[in-house]
């Protein structure tokens, strides 16, 4: 048995399956699973970990790292469930008044989160000139005549350029209510879009109980296992973060899952540059790799109805999965789905649903040696329209993606990809890579840690704009668990500011190195 301690377990919660893989240092599989996913998630967690870790034997001592990528989050806030209550500040008075903290926000949920909200004077123009003096005053004031709340997210106008006011406004609120208070500012969070940057500084500060409570369960399956392994959390843009920073940030990992399987995808096959189209029980997501990374999207996303402006990957996604339901009338395909409950409902394991994965084991796709009994004729026309229902979605949604280039790989990866067939029209070549079903796993296990920033600046001052942004992006990174020795700028996006006074540019800097915490012999 070897000595050392060189093993890496990634870990994915779906909405279908929980998958876990183990990987060594030269980043070869020895061994998975897929777990059906639990209403709880540990659940699964906890039997996807427990059944790699059989497979290993006495090598699960050299297991040293434990990442995962969850939906907790993303499920926490579509169920309206636990999500804390928060004080919101805005700073910014006499501008930005007109449109108060979080009013586009479905009024169930604003009702369930805020316990109170103040505009107070201060915040900052693009150049950075100042809109008013802080109104300290005011903010104590406001959070005097709040009856209860867990934290204060904190945001001001401009604040990612000149963050001096979020700071003081932190240091005031602690010193106010005491140290241990939770204070979130949005400058750590988005960019510079206010009401976006603001909407996802809020759903931070409610998500920090939920965050809590998953990185706990994490932990406590590590330590049932008797594990002597660090955990990481993967964030949305494919790289991870420490457990502590996942606590701090858990709105950085909502759009963790398709991240994962993008980069798992772009490891197993080789390939840097592709379309990557996962393929699960409840949906088919498709995502676009650029130089081994996801390519993230610019427009604003709305997660359970608030619309937010942190990054994520450039996701389409549609109700094309293995579980999901076939009408048998008409063979019209979902957007109901079995979900985990498929070995129980879908036909070919002798339920009385009608499924997708019904009609590609119809259609000839293997399936563990499983075959599809003789169905009454209606069903068997409707298993065979609702297959080419689900190729020409597939189809489509290629096309919307390749952005006009037919020539771009096509890379199949999923525990449903017998969907997707061998040539799909405005696709380049196929490929289906070696363990695709787990790739979301595989992604989790092989990410980087990493950070980003922005800064804005005149167009003569780009060049400092991008040493400052690069600084700080490492050093993000290297507080998200990244090895300072071997950390790195890995991208740089220069974008033309509009409507200031001079030309000014915006400056955004990813970095990303391996994790410190490498197992040595012991």
């Amino acid at each position: 048995m070897s000595t050392e301690r060189d093993l890496a377990i990634g870990v994915d919660v779906g909405g279908t399956n929980t998958d876990a893989v183990v990987l060594d240092a030269r980043g070869t599989v020895l061994a998975s699973t897929k777990q059906a996913t639990t209403d709880d998630v540990t659940g699964g967690i906890r039997a996807g970990v427990a059944h790699v870790l059989g497979l290993l034997g006495a090598d699960r001592a050299r297991v040293s790292r434990v990442m995962l990528g969850t939906t907790h989050a993303t499920n926490a806030i579509v169920a309206r469930r636990r999500l804390d209550r928060i004080a919101m500040i805005r700073i910014g008075a006499p501008a930005a008044t007109e449109v108060p903290p979080l009013i586009d926000w479905p009024a169930d949920l604003a009702d369930l989160v805020l316990a109170g909200s103040a505009m107070v004077g201060g915040g900052h123009m693009i150049d950075g000139t100042p809109i008013a003096p802080l109104d300290r005053d005011g903010i104590l004031r406001f959070l005097d005549g709040l009856a209860e709340f867990d934290a204060v997210a904190v945001t001001g106008i401009f604040s990612p350029v000149v963050p001096d006011q979020e700071l003081e406004v932190g240091d005031l609120v602690r010193a106010h209510l005491g140290p241990a208070t939770r204070v979130f500012l949005s400058h750590d969070i988005g960019p510079v879009g206010l009401l976006e940057r603001e909407n996802a500084t809020a759903l931070n500060a409610a998500l920090y109980s939920v965050a809590c409570s998953v990185t706990e369960a994490l932990v406590t399956v590590v330590a049932e296992e008797g594990l002597d392994a660090t955990t990481f959390f993967a964030q949305n843009d494919g790289t991870l973060m420490s457990l502590d920073h996942a606590a701090r940030y858990p709105v950085l990992t909502i759009g963790s899952g398709p991240a994962n399987s993008i980069r798992g995808a772009a490891y197993l096959s080789g390939i840097d540059n592709a379309i990557i189209v996962d393929v699960g029980g409840t949906t088919s997501d498709l995502g676009v790799v650029v130089g081994g990374f996801p390519r993230e999207s610019t427009l604003p996303r709305v997660i359970g109805g608030v619309r937010t402006n942190f990054r994520m990957p450039d996701i389409l996604s549609m109700a094309v999965g293995g579980g999901t339901v076939v009408d048998p009338a008409t063979g019209a395909v979902g957007p109901g789905s079995v979900g985990h409950r498929i070995e129980r409902e879908a036909l070919v394991f002798g339920g009385s649903t009608p499924t997708l994965t019904d009609a590609a084991v119809r259609a000839g796709a293997a399936l563990g040696g499983r075959t599809l009994p003789a169905q009454p004729a209606a069903i068997e026309s409707a298993l065979r329209a609702a297959l080419g229902h689900a190729h020409v979605r597939l189809e489509l949604a290629v096309e919307r993606l390749s952005l006009g280039r037919a020539d771009l790989p096509l890379v199949v990866v999923g525990g449903g990809g017998f969907l997707v067939p061998d040539g799909l029209p405005g696709a380049g070549p196929i490929i289906r890579p070696d363990h695709g079903d787990v790739a979301n796993a595989v992604g989790a296990a092989i990410s980087l840690a990493g950070g980003r920033a922005d800064r804005i600046s005149a167009m003569e001052r780009r060049a400092e704009a991008i040493e400052e942004a690069s600084e700080a992006a490492i050093a993000k990174a290297i507080l998200a668990g990244a090895d300072p020795l071997e950390v790195s700028v890995v991208d740089i996006v220069e974008t033309p500011v509009t409507y200031s006074d001079r030309p000014t540019v915006k400056v955004t800097v990813k970095a990303a190195g391996p994790l410190a915490r490498l197992g040595g012999p012991r």
